[in-house]
């Protein structure tokens, strides 16, 4: 099934918060924090346009196994490199309290193009992400899958959510994320693209009018990766614990691998348009696993939970192939319990709508599962 180099192996990036326990605001610290971490995971740390973020990434893993031993290793270190600050990681995609107005943006070309573009929708976008990149060796295939797993996204959006807070506020969305990102041009489900030429002929044409200097300036929820042989689905919000961020990487793998063997059966999972998934996306924004998506087939409403385990039914068979049985198991488990996004908003009420409670839960739990994670004492104050 895996034929050729590189197929269906996974990379995962992450991105953390960096925040002071004392006051839980965001710290603008990327920079000092990257002088002692590049020595320790070189490549696999860097900045980001904003000075309070920092993202990690995993190498070239070949399956869900080494997805994890990775995360956890990068997860620790950066805690670690925090700590050693008097700092902490956060990993959600938005923050309960801070505001984007006063933080720092990177000193870097890249930042300052992107900023002198986009102005206060770059300098607004203080948001934090989840991408897992898959490898499809042959550049049609990876078009015919992009293509096909659009309709999975809003499903996996809802299994990840994690930002119902935005500057000291409830917004009543679970994925605040998302509509603070579509300000960004160039975001949200692609359109379909009948080839790889297509979609070159796109990419070129942006190009070629000013629009955009390279494909990485693509933001699409899922996109072929401009310069690696990958598939990168960017729907998700970070997941809060690591055991969640390790599951989605393998169901989105699992999506994959079950979309090729249609495929190889000259097959495809039917397409739908843009505007027709964009829907399904607003209600996994909106509802998280609590509200209902539309079977685009059966022209009618379902429970969004009902409809997850009808994709991990649909994917059952690749979960075999690429041996995620465990991982897969964690996706129950998020169906039973919710998801990140689910605990912040008990916390926030439990607590009588402190928000500092909320960020210090938020604290305690991205370090869940690291071999070395000790709690903070606001963290350990506040249980």
């Amino acid at each position: 099934m895996f034929d050729g180099q590189g197929q269906f192996t996974l990379g995962v990036e992450e991105e953390f918060q960096i925040v002071d326990p004392e006051t839980r605001e965001l710290k603008s610290y990327i920079s000092r924090i990257l002088e002692d971490g590049k020595a320790i995971l070189e490549e696999r740390i860097k900045e980001e346009m904003h000075q309070s973020v920092v993202e990690t990434g995993t190498g070239i893993c070949k399956d869900v196994k080494d997805v994890r031993r990775e995360v956890i290793e990068l997860r620790s270190a950066l805690d670690q490199l925090a700590r050693k600050n008097g700092l902490r990681i956060v990993a959600a995609s938005t923050h309960p309290i801070s505001d984007w107005k006063v933080q720092e943006i990177t000193e870097h070309d890249r930042y300052k193009t992107i900023v002198d573009d986009l102005q206060d929708v770059a300098r607004g976008n203080l948001i934090w992400g989840l991408h897992v990149h898959v490898g499809i060796t042959d550049k049609d295939v990876a078009i015919a899958l992009a293509n096909q797993v659009r309709y999975f996204l809003p499903h996996i959006l809802a299994l990840s959510t994690s930002s119902p807070f935005w500057i000291g506020r409830k917004t009543g969305l679970k994925s605040t994320r998302c509509e603070v990102f579509k300000q960004f041009p160039r975001t949200g489900i692609p359109d379909y693209f009948f080839s790889w030429s297509d979609f070159d002929s796109y990419v070129q044409l942006l190009v070629k009018t000013g629009c955009i200097d390279n494909g990485k300036k693509i933001w699409w929820d899922v996109r072929p990766h401009p310069i690696f042989p990958t598939v990168e689905v960017r729907v998700c919000d970070i997941p809060t614990r690591l055991d969640d961020t390790v599951a989605l990487a393998a169901l989105i793998q699992a999506v994959m691998v079950k979309l090729y063997i249609i495929h190889r059966q000259n097959m495809s999972w039917r397409n739908y348009s843009r505007a027709l998934i964009e829907e399904n996306k607003w209600r996994a924004v909106r509802y998280g696993l609590d509200g209902k998506l539309i079977d685009f087939g059966k022209r009618t409403e379902v429970d969004t939970r009902a409809l997850i385990r009808e994709l991990l039914e649909f994917v059952d068979e690749a979960v075999e192939i690429c041996g995620s049985r465990d991982e897969i198991n964690r996706i129950h488990q998020i169906l039973d319990e919710g998801t990140s996004a689910d605990r912040q908003l008990k916390v926030y009420e439990e607590s009588g709508h402190d928000m500092k409670a909320v960020v210090d839960h938020l604290i305690a739990e991205t370090t869940m599962g690291l071999p070395s994670s000790q709690p903070s004492a606001a963290a350990s104050a506040a249980r």
